[in-house]
């Protein structure tokens, strides 16, 4: 997959939203220029079939937005180290990077309105959008940050006004979860209809679901805590700490956890520390932190 501009002016502008990066360019193409334009990283290879369904795809987008993103295509058989930091396994997968910091991925050849939906889950439009007026910031109201049990309440209340949205099916069930009932949380999320799976919220769900479920298999805090003290570089109880520590509330410290994790070997155990963090990002609420932690992730990772 040759990246050229092909004759017409159309062409000559989509080259100039994608470009061939690797690992002399990366850090200046991709994680800087990101902190100004989000990037798409396309991990492919010449013999990957689906790279060539999902490339064209790419790259037509990019045109399409108009510079609202850039496209970074990434040879996996040049560039293999650079893969193996992603923790690529599959191909084609495509990373998207905001801000310095990786925000979302997938993986294999999503048609083009799946990818659109994965750009307007990260507020990616077309460059030529019509913006609506900004809220004048005298007239900005403060808001309380909402706890999960009165978030609870107030989708009851509005799930009975309207019981057949799934939206709000799924933002109950994500409250639930969050508020500790993760019985109710399950069966909603199995009812959820197949088009919602992709949801971020969804994701949180299901990621935060996964980690109640394998408490069954994680000592208690205190055996964990006393086993790091012992020896700080026991990875499982730090992720077991993580574990115990998100799901009590404590994210600041339980994303401590697996950073030490990666920053002591981030491919322990098939790069489990990284999915944890991508899950907490989806789990917790606390942006600010989210971000701090995503700039911490990303300095370890590259």
């Amino acid at each position: 997959m040759n990246i050229k501009p092909a004759p017409g002016n159309a062409a000559a502008a989509t080259a100039s939203f994608v470009f061939e990066a690797g690992e002399a360019n990366f850090e200046a193409g991709v994680l800087q220029a990101s902190l100004q334009t989000p990037v798409l990283v396309d991990f492919w290879a010449t013999w990957c079939g689906p790279c060539k369904t999902l490339g064209p795809i790419l790259e037509k987008l990019a045109d399409d937005y108009a510079g609202a993103f850039r496209l970074a295509k990434v040879d996996c058989d040049k560039e293999q180290q650079l893969a193996g930091m992603f923790g690529v396994r599959s191909i084609p997968t495509v990373v998207l990077i905001k801000g310095g910091e990786i925000v979302d991925a997938f993986s294999g050849a999503l048609p083009e309105t799946q990818v659109k939906e994965f750009l307007k889950r990260h507020q990616i439009d077309p460059a030529n959008r019509i913006e609506a007026p900004a809220q004048d910031a005298d007239d900005a109201t403060p808001v309380a940050l909402e706890t999960p049990q009165a978030a609870v309440a107030r989708l009851q209340q509005a799930l009975a006004a309207a019981p057949d949205d799934a939206g709000l099916q799924l933002d109950l069930a994500l409250a639930r979860a969050r508020a500790g009932d993760t019985g109710g949380a399950q069966q909603t999320l199995d009812a959820l209809p197949v088009n919602l799976a992709e949801d971020d919220r969804a994701k949180a769900l299901t990621a935060m679901l996964a980690m109640q479920q394998s408490l069954a298999d994680i000592p208690p805090a205190a055996e964990l805590l006393a086993r790091v003290e012992r020896d700080p570089r026991d990875f499982a109880a730090h992720d077991g700490l993580g574990v115990r520590q998100l799901l009590g509330g404590d994210a600041a410290d339980a994303m401590q956890h697996w950073l030490a994790i990666l920053a002591g070997d981030r491919g322990w155990n098939e790069g489990l520390a990284r999915k944890r963090l991508l899950d907490a990002f989806r789990i917790v609420d606390d942006e600010a932190l989210v971000g701090a932690t995503r700039r911490k992730m990303s300095s370890l990772l590259f």
